[in-house]
């Protein structure tokens, strides 16, 4: 069935994050947690970090002038920082913790120190805006950023140019994300004309009318279209967007994440689940709209190729929504239909997407499709485009599963390494140059055509194939009089 938003009452099977990851019981009692060895704490050539003060990790994410953070330690903590603190403050702490360590307040200053702390603070602070650019959407962090650079650039005019230059990128990315937003906000399930479309279609000539096959005939050319449609979402889709669509209450300290107040929205994903559910409808709309059943066998067939063809190219999202929108009862009803269709690839597929094991084929065919993705030399063979719902249900479960806060108080980092691999995994998939070249007319058809609300789905289907109990009957008779006007 379609995707929706996620909720607490979604989810059922079990998580899928990995099983090392300790996560204690409130109340439960603790090993002494480790606070890392200070300033030098990393993830990759020194002792993990499991869980530390907030202090400490924001000391771990200050560079001197001889230590710069791992990448990987940079990336996790400034993801999951945003649960205790502001991203603005944040960065006034990481700004106040260098003035004090490299006496940047004080005159004359120590050039030579500076000088080898100047490129290291850059390069944070160009990370930053690189993995993070919504952050810097409020005014007060551009501030930070040019105080920082003002108290350096006596030892060196080129901090100055390099910070022009990240602040260029920067704001065209924001403007590239403001555009990216607006397009999103327009992809909806539309159900505009669902008496119109359906009257016209039982009622006029079938060269007037305009289906899905009358637009793109090729089951692998609309499979490298839906792929253009699904790597156009992910690319708005920020990491930060994970960790602010499972806002709670923490059961330990009872405060709310300091980001709730702001307001911070997932419009993205919410975005991208519209797609999704718009997806279903209109594979169901296609299949139910035709009169014949030869017709109706015909797109079934058709989009099982698509289906298909969306497996092999790595598109896992477009794949469960065309399986989505086939399985919905509607559909599922048409017996006779079906009957008529070759379905013996269909059945395949949807074993591939079983929820079984906790949809134990699928996490298996997308750990060989992210393999093929770390060794390909294309674009073509390095797209990975996840079950997009199941990635957003295993960040869920970790959320859940595991505390932001020790009871000692300390946070949580091991819960934030794991919330880290898992959505970086994610950013690296979503970079991805789409290899195929776009046709308008289909985007176009994908994004506009109209289609059935689930009484207009419901409607189409007893109109094909007549009502098989009393039940169905009065629904139809219901339907005809809500959707058509008729008695």
């Amino acid at each position: 069935m379609p995707q929706t938003v996620c909720s607490g009452t979604m989810f059922t099977t079990p998580s899928g994050f990995s099983p090392h990851l300790a996560c204690a019981e409130p109340g439960e009692e603790e090993e002494a947690p480790q606070e890392g060895p200070g300033p030098g704490a990393c993830l990759a050539d020194g002792p993990p970090i499991t869980s530390a003060s907030l202090d400490t990790l924001i000391q771990n994410l200050v560079p001197t002038a001889d230590y710069y953070p791992e990448k990987a330690y940079v990336f996790a903590f400034l993801l999951s920082a945003r649960l205790f603190i502001p991203p603005s403050e944040l960065l006034a702490r990481v700004c106040e913790l260098c003035i004090k360590q490299q006496q940047l307040d004080q005159s004359p200053l120590d050039m030579a120190k500076v000088r080898k702390f100047g490129p290291k603070i850059l390069q944070l602070l160009k990370e930053w805006t690189e993995t993070f650019p919504s952050d810097f959407r409020d005014e007060k962090m551009v501030g930070h950023l040019e105080d920082i650079i003002h108290r350096i650039a006596a030892c060196d005019e080129a901090y100055w140019k390099t910070l022009n230059q990240v602040l260029q990128k920067l704001n065209q990315r924001l403007v590239l994300m403001s555009q990216g937003e607006e397009s999103s906000l327009k992809v909806s399930v539309n159900a505009s004309s669902i008496s119109d479309k359906l009257v016209a279609f039982k009622t006029k000539p079938p060269p007037i009318q305009k289906d899905i096959l009358s637009i793109c005939n090729d089951p692998y050319t609309l499979a490298q279209q839906l792929t253009h449609v699904e790597l156009e979402h992910l690319s708005h889709i920020g990491p930060e967007e994970f960790v602010q669509a499972f806002v709670q209450k923490d059961p330990l300290d009872g405060t709310q994440p300091c980001f709730s107040d702001q307001k911070k929205k997932t419009s993205n994903l919410e975005a991208y689940v519209r797609w999704f559910n718009r997806l279903c409808y209109l594979v169901a709309t296609e299949i139910c709209m035709p009169a014949k059943k030869k017709q109706r066998a015909q797109v079934i067939e058709f989009f099982i190729d698509v289906a298909r063809e969306c497996f092999n190219i790595g598109n896992f999202n477009s794949l469960m929504a065309i399986i989505s929108g086939m399985n919905m009862s509607p559909v599922s009803r048409l017996k006779k239909t079906w009957g008529k269709a070759k379905t013996a690839k269909f059945f395949i597929l949807e074993h591939q997407m079983d929820p079984t094991g906790n949809f134990y084929n699928y996490r298996t065919a997308l750990r060989g499709a992210a393999h093929r993705s770390r060794t390909a030399n294309s674009n073509r063979e390095k797209i990975v485009i996840p079950f997009f719902s199941l990635l957003i249900k295993d960040i869920y479960f970790l959320n859940e599963g595991c505390a932001n806060r020790l009871p000692n108080g300390h946070v949580n980092f091991e819960k934030f390494v794991e919330l880290a691999r898992q959505v970086g995994e994610f950013m690296t998939w979503k970079q991805v140059e789409c290899p195929f070249e776009e046709d308008r007319a289909i985007l176009h058809y994908l994004h506009t055509a109209p289609v059935f609300s689930e009484d207009g789905l419901y409607l189409a289907s007893y109109e094909s194939e007549s009502p098989e109990n009393q039940v169905e009957k009065d629904r139809w008779k219901a339907l005809r009089s809500n959707v058509l006007g008729k008695t």
